[in-house]
């Protein structure tokens, strides 16, 4: 019998710091928008969320940047039920596919080229909003644009969490309207 400290540990999840994330995306001068529940959360959704969604400006330089950004916060492709997989891509694997799903030493993120019920950063741009995150300037996707996205995702986890960005969206058209 196999004694427990020769036991096969669990990977631990990374812990979860969507700060030096997105500050490392800036500080390499990724153009970029956040989406998802993290453009939400950071317009007042109370809904949290364990990762980070962006939608890359499409450029080859901007490709370039965000791959030098990622192998910086040490990018492994992630993949249900295994460990995480070597990244070793470049600007133009990452233009190949629409979607990279990834772990960093900092948590998860995600890079959707289209993000569902959208154009892409063009569409996402025309509505986007600038927050301060430390002392970095970052653009979410407008939310507005979220619940687009999340409309036409369709999953579960979606739904649930639209009538309360609804909601949100609600409250801040009355605010902004003066009622």
């Amino acid at each position: 019998m196999r004694s427990p400290a020769f036991a096969p540990r669990p990977t631990l999840p990374p812990k979860f710091d969507p700060e030096t994330i997105l500050t490392t995306l800036v500080d390499h001068g990724v153009d970029f928008i956040v989406i998802g529940a993290l453009a939400a959360y950071l317009q007042g959704s109370p809904l949290p969320t364990l990762d980070v969604d962006i939608t890359p400006k499409p450029d080859p330089d901007n490709l370039e940047r965000l791959w030098a950004a990622l192998t910086e916060i040490d990018a492994k492709i992630r993949s249900e039920g295994t460990e995480p997989l070597p990244f070793s891509h470049n600007a133009r694997s990452l233009a190949a596919a629409d979607t990279w799903n990834l772990s960093t030493r900092y948590g998860d993120l995600d890079i959707t080229r289209t993000p569902a019920g959208t154009g892409g950063y063009d569409d996402l741009s025309q509505e986007a909003i600038t927050v301060r995150i430390g002392d970095s300037r970052v653009r979410l996707a407008s939310l507005a644009d979220v619940i687009r996205s999340k409309e036409a995702a369709g999953r579960d986890k979606d739904r649930r969490a639209l009538p309360v960005l609804r909601e949100l969206l609600s409250r801040q058209i009355r605010r902004h309207s003066g009622g």
